[in-house]
């Protein structure tokens, strides 16, 4: 049975909708309303403030402790200055990614590092030889995410820290109402937003103050569904649905390494050894089977097909998450890979997905075929291959009063 996170207070009172997922052990939010379009434009135009407690988080220090992550993770750690956030990813010993996640340098010698799967006991299997102290403290820091358009102005009103000088997967430690707490520039949404992390009997506290400061600014607490379909827009890959933990795998087809996930740019191939490093420099050269790929689907042409039962169109109010294969034509002879997830954005009015394609067929602006199935029998609809990134606002990186003006 999930158990509650420090936030559960407040939010099981404003979850109107009773729709809860179980998120590693916990209850989370899927929508608050029904249904949870408000949650998403809030996201999108105003801010939306979520629960992200579930995330595994870790505590890594020690002289060694840079030495120590670069040698498990893809990215040269030891790079990473102090108030700065990296997004990266692990992997076995064969260059298959096992998760991927967030480091944030909160000193010389002390990281905080974010996992979707429990990583504790993968870490600690190359801690011999390291002068590191590595510390599961999961269940004593809880999370939010405050993303959108007005977060920075509600954070402001909350907090000393000087938000018009954090850019982009920076990060702060600050005082708010008597505590202190971390906070990173960072999100899932793609867009402007803050990740805030805090010790768990100051949880309450947290969420009432930036509540109480969001009332001008339209703020509102959002789902997991809100954020399924953000995360899409802004072609970030989620574990489970875009990819798998290598660990968990049964079989090989089923591994990815980064650059079969579009992580490549996260790789630091030329530095000190570090896990799969020799298969990855291999694949580097000689290039990858897979890549991802966003998808415009043709909505003229779903129309049109469905026109022919007699039906309306249909738009799913959430995002999906399930394999469509792909095809060259609409003769279906060649599956050139398969659609990940996907959605309707409401604020492209674009059907898109992201997907997994053979990478001699990602050329951008081609034209393939997916599948689709109506009233029992599968059609195909043509869609255009581009960039994963849907959705990429200036603000998201504009950093009102930069350092170097």
């Amino acid at each position: 049975m999930p158990i509650k996170t420090p936030f559960f207070p407040r939010t099981s009172e404003l979850c109107d909708s009773m729709q809860w997922k179980e998120w590693a052990g916990y209850y989370a939010a899927s929508t608050y309303g029904i249904p949870h379009d408000a949650e998403y434009f809030a996201f999108r135009n105003a801010a939306g403030l979520l629960d992200i407690t579930p995330l595994f988080k870790y505590k890594v220090s020690g002289s060694d402790a840079a030495r120590f992550l670069s040698r498990i993770m893809v990215r040269n750690i030891e790079k990473l200055k102090i108030g700065r956030v990296t997004y990266c990813c692990w992997c076995t010993e064969d260059g298959k990614v096992v998760d991927d996640g967030t480091v944030m340098r909160r000193d010389e010698n002390e990281f905080f590092v974010t996992s979707a799967d429990p990583c504790y006991s993968w870490f600690s299997r190359f801690l011999r030889g390291y002068d590191v102290a590595l510390e599961d403290i999961s269940e004593q820091i809880a999370g939010l995410a405050l993303q959108g358009p007005t977060s920075r102005k509600i954070l402001e009103n909350i907090c000393d820290a000087k938000l018009d000088e954090l850019s982009f997967f920076g990060m702060t430690k600050t005082r708010t109402d008597g505590f202190e707490m971390y906070v990173s520039r960072t999100g899932y949404t793609g867009d402007l937003g803050y990740e805030l992390w805090v010790e768990n009997d100051h949880a309450i506290k947290l969420w009432d103050a930036l509540m109480d400061a969001g009332k001008n600014f339209d703020i509102r607490p959002a789902g997991l569904a809100a954020l399924d379909v953000t995360r899409v827009e802004a072609g970030l890959i989620l574990k489970d649905v875009d990819y798998y933990n290598a660990l968990h795998c049964l079989i090989e087809d089923r591994m990815s390494s980064p650059y079969e996930i579009s992580l490549g740019w996260t790789v630091n191939l030329d530095r000190d050894p570090f896990n799969g490093q020799k298969t990855l420099k291999a694949e580097k050269e000689r290039g990858s089977n897979w890549s991802i790929v966003g998808l415009d689907i043709s909505w003229p042409e779903i129309e049109k097909l469905y026109n022919q039962y007699g039906l309306p169109p249909e738009i799913g109010s959430t995002s999906w998450r399930n394999s469509i294969p792909l095809y060259t034509d609409r003769s279906k002879k060649t599956q050139i890979g398969y659609a990940t997830s996907g959605t309707w954005s409401p604020i492209l009015k674009k059907n898109i997905a992201l997907a997994t394609i053979e990478k001699k067929y990602e050329k951008l602006g081609s034209i393939i075929q997916i599948e689709m199935t109506v009233e029992h029998k599968r059609h195909t609809v043509s869609a255009e291959i581009c960039k994963p990134q849907f959705f990429n606002p200036e603000r998201k990186t504009f950093t009102p009063k930069s350092k170097k003006s």
